[in-house]
């Protein structure tokens, strides 16, 4: 049972994030035989709450069914649940004729103002609900504002370090082409007060990777791959992190003092 180290009693607690779902044009992105993005990301996202019930964490769904689920709630949900984790599951896609045939693979992502690049900057945006979604408010309070911000460092360092895990096992496990840990500004991960990261597990719009993510058993052997991901960064990171916080047992310092005692008189030589 993953309870975190320094704290027995304390399982590992996951949010997932099934990306997308409703009706369009909140289902996500499309693929060939009428496959849509929030049924793949839901689909994945039951089996690897399932790998990871088994393995002793408890596990919370932002969606359970067919159901549009704003982002900031998803990130409330998050944070409401006393998450140790985030993980948001999405497919991407392309737009173009020969893009959809030739592009394909994996991509991780954690937050930042700062994307990686055009195509990240794209994606978030379409993430996001469009280029003039709102972000989440801030706090109006100053210096609840900059508590925040210190809480929340190193949460967002720990995220680069989720996302490496989660694209590591994706190749390794799943056998998934990898395109790279990358950066984005996306909202869904913005609310959140836990390391977090959004993967796109394939493109739903390559020939043959959208037919794999249709798949059962591919669906099983991503989820498999996540899990690992996430118990290995628990036991890497998060463990390490709270065995860190704990506090230290002050040992008042010894000092030993030599005494000197009277030299031994010399034993009298027998006569």
């Amino acid at each position: 049972m993953p309870a975190l180290a320094g704290d027995p009693a304390r399982t590992l607690v996951v949010v997932l994030d099934p990306g997308h779902g409703g009706a369009y044009p909140r289902d996500g992105a499309r693929g060939r035989g009428g496959l849509v993005e929030k049924a793949v990301a839901l689909s994945v996202a039951q089996k690897l709450k399932s790998a990871l019930e088994q393995a002793g964490a408890t596990v919370v769904l932002t969606r359970e069914d067919d159901v549009d689920v704003p982002l900031a709630q998803r990130a409330q949900t998050a944070n409401e649940s006393g998450a140790d984790l985030f993980v948001s599951i999405h497919c991407n896609s392309m737009a173009s004729p020969h893009a959809r045939r030739v592009t394909r693979g994996v991509e991780t992502y954690f937050l930042s103002p700062d994307p990686t690049d055009s195509e990240a900057k794209l994606l978030a945006e379409l993430e996001n609900g469009g280029p003039d979604a709102a972000p989440l408010p801030r706090t109006a309070d100053p210096v609840s504002g900059i508590l925040a911000d210190l809480a929340l460092g190193q949460a967002r360092n720990d995220s680069a370090a989720l996302a490496q895990a989660i694209q590591r096992h994706m190749v390794r496990d799943a056998g998934v082409p990898s395109r790279g840990v990358r950066q984005a500004p996306f909202v869904v991960l913005s609310g959140t007060k836990m390391p977090s990261a959004l993967v796109e597990i394939g493109f739903i719009s390559h020939p043959a990777e959208g037919r794999l993510l249709g798949k059962d058993d591919y669906q099983q052997a991503v989820a498999r791959a996540l899990a690992n991901a996430m118990l290995e960064f628990a036991d890497k990171v998060l463990a390490r992190r709270l065995v860190a916080s704990l506090p230290r047992v002050v040992v008042p310092e010894m000092v030993l003092v030599a005494r000197k005692h009277a030299p031994v008189a010399a034993a009298a030589a027998p006569r």
